[in-house]
């Protein structure tokens, strides 16, 4: 049994043939641009162009199901989705249009933040943990998580929502004290061009940090002690013993993840304080891993 794994998210479409074992099959990689500026017609055209290509790249194969996660929030029930940074994709049917796209096959959906947990869980920094937050930091924040040796369902673990004390930062969601509006990739860009900051893109703040630019290592310690807050709000809500913290941003800073786990043991709640941050163990493969395992590991699903 060989499943086709989905991943839409703020900035692409990716869909691969994945193994029992979680191996991503190279030669059927697809992915396309998603982002603001296109419509509903063009993501559709995209996401239906990546199922087809990903199943057309391997015609012998066997593919037995779809996985498909979605950045959220999501309807399980209707099989919408409603991605926070994609407002042209709010009420989209994405269930109904990859089946189609993929012929017919059963379709597994849920959110993006419950398929890279699962993965982290099956595969990752949180095997063996039963009780584990997945995070990726990148063009927003999101996350899910394992209680319990099982995934919580629907938008549980929205982690990139919650509220800070302390920070201020540009409009997420017509707010600017979530995590996401202080310490996503772009929304920390951002607060250090309000500081003479003169790049535009997170590779290029990690630049500026590794030359030892003092904005760019400010920004880089604000966003991890915003993230060690957020966390240790979500922990000390649903206790966690580690917390897989993954996504582009994170490249940053070779020690950023230090820093959030730094961040997070001042918790004043010894249970909060002692959760471990880590980096997540699959890379960029764990949106698609995840997606996979929702098929693979429907036993881990609520």
């Amino acid at each position: 049994m060989t499943v086709l794994a989905v991943d839409l998210g703020g900035t692409k479409v990716a869909a691969a043939l994945v193994t029992p074992d979680g191996t991503v099959i190279e030669e059927t990689r697809r992915r396309a641009p998603t982002g603001q500026q296109a419509s509903a017609d063009e993501l559709a055209q995209r996401i239906t162009g990546v199922v087809r290509d990903a199943l057309a790249a391997a015609p012998d194969v066997e593919v037995s199901a779809v996985g498909l996660a979605s950045a959220g929030p999501v309807d399980e029930a209707a099989g919408t989705t409603a991605p926070i940074n994609i407002e042209a994709l709010h009420g989209f049917p994405l269930r109904d249009t990859v089946a189609e796209a993929a012929g017919g096959l059963p379709v597994e959906f849920r959110r993006d933040g419950v398929a890279i947990v699962l993965a982290e869980h099956w595969l990752g920094a949180g095997r063996g943990h039963d009780d584990v937050l997945g995070m990726v930091v990148s063009t927003g924040i999101g996350g899910g998580l394992v209680v319990n040796g099982r995934v919580l369902g629907g938008n549980a673990g929205h982690i990139g929502q919650v509220e800070l004390s302390g920070f201020t930062g540009s409009e997420s969601l017509g707010r600017t004290t979530m995590l996401e509006s202080v310490a996503s990739g772009p929304h920390t860009v951002d607060w250090a061009r309000t500081q003479g900051f003169t790049g535009t893109t997170g590779e290029e703040l990690g630049a500026a940090y590794r030359a030892g630019d003092p904005v760019a290592i400010a920004a880089v310690r604000r966003c991890a002690a915003a993230l060690g807050q957020g966390i240790g709000s979500a922990v000390a809500l649903v206790p966690v013993s580690v917390v897989a913290l993954g996504g582009g941003f994170c490249n940053v800073a070779d020690d950023f993840v230090d820093q959030v786990q730094t961040e997070l043991a001042r918790h004043p709640l010894p249970y909060v304080a002692a959760a471990r941050v880590v980096p997540a163990g699959l890379g960029k493969d764990a949106p698609l891993v995840g997606a996979a395992g929702l098929v693979y590991r429907r036993d881990l699903l609520p």
